[in-house]
Formats: structure tokens, sequence, C-alpha cells
């Protein structure tokens, strides 16, 4: 074991209840600050916590916050299933979680800047958050497929975040809300068009 290694093994672990304290509270901070303004002295404030207790657990600014935001987006794996295309992707796109789940939104638009700005939470995000949610729609689009819902001809890859693409563009370009209504008229209007073997039938949109 090296010296860096006794010594980080020496430091007492922030764990439990008071992680998860902790976490909530760089959300918080995250989503009324911002990223670029975000430091761990305003985490520590907010958490009732010294500066040194979150330097035991997170090294960085970057740690911190990645991990936070993977702490509340909840268990991957949690894939809805009702049976069709139109069904799923507005399961999983509104509610909790969602495109419509105000707090993930602001968390969400507070950290923009740092994708840009912040290559180490960049990559961790990317890696860690995204990829794992990009996983979930491409299931819920191969088993569409294994349903015979799409055309052959679908590129998965492309299409699955067309979605979210449209929603995020629609409230950090054009400062509308996501809402379910809004999520439904993409999803029947745009997605489905784009990749069912024919267009959706009423009976098919109820």
């Amino acid at each position: 074991m090296t010296p860096a290694e006794s010594a980080a093994a020496a430091r007492p672990r922030v764990e439990g209840e008071r992680e998860r304290e902790i976490l909530e509270a760089a959300l918080d901070v995250l989503a009324e600050v911002g990223y670029d303004r975000l430091t761990m002295d305003a985490v520590a404030s907010a958490a009732k916590a010294s500066k040194a207790t979150l330097y035991r657990r997170w090294e960085t600014k970057a740690s911190l916050v990645l991990e936070a935001v993977l702490a509340q987006k909840g268990p991957i794996g949690d894939l809805p299933d009702t049976g069709t295309l139109r069904g799923d992707l507005i399961a999983s796109h509104c509610g909790h979680g969602g495109l419509t789940d105000e707090r993930q939104m602001a968390v969400f638009s507070s950290m923009l800047t740092a994708l840009t700005r912040d290559a180490e939470f960049a990559e961790g995000f990317r890696t860690q958050f995204l990829g794992p949610k990009t996983e979930l729609t491409r299931q819920l689009f191969t088993r569409a497929r294994d349903r015979g819902e799409l055309r052959d001809d679908v590129d998965i890859d492309v299409i699955g975040p067309a979605l979210a693409g449209i929603i995020l563009h629609r409230q950090f370009v054009m400062g509308e809300q996501p809402s379910p209504e809004t999520i439904t008229t993409a999803v029947d209007q745009i997605i489905l068009p784009a990749v069912l073997r024919s267009s959706p039938s009423q009976k098919d949109l109820s």
C-alpha cells in the first residue's frame, strides 16, 4: 500500500444517512447557483458539515457533484414495459426522473456549462449518467423492434435520443417548460411516424 493509499484508508468515511444528506445538499446548491458558482464551502454550509468532512470523501467538486447527480437518478434498470413503444416512451420521459421532473431539469440545466468547461466532470457525466440512460432508451427501441413495431431500416442509435433532444431544445432554446402534453405530442407526431411500420392509428394512440 502506498503512502497515499494508507492516508486515504485512515480517513473516516462519510457514509449512510450523512452521505445522503450531503449529496442532497450538493443538489440543492447546484440547482440554486449552478455548477460554476458551486463551492465545497457552500455545500458544507448547506449540509451543516465541515469542508474537511467533504474532502475526506470527495477530492474535487466534480466528483461530489457527479455522485450527487448519480444518486438522485434512481436505480438503473427501471425500464417501463407497457407493451407498446408509445407507452414506454411516455412512461420513461414523464414523471419522476424524467423530462417533466422540475428538480431534475433544474439540476441538469445548472450543469450545462460544466459539460464544456470541466473535462473531469464531463467525462464522468457522459460515461456514468448519460451512458446508462442511452442504453435504457436503446433497450426500449430494441424491444419494440422485437415486437415487430419498427421498420427494419430504423437506426436506433440515431432515433433513440431524438425525443429528449426535441424537448430539451424547446426548454433551453425556446424557453418552454416540458409537460406531459408536449412529450406526448412529440411522440405521436414525430417519433412514432418516423419509426413504426405503419402510421399509428387513433386506436394505437389511445
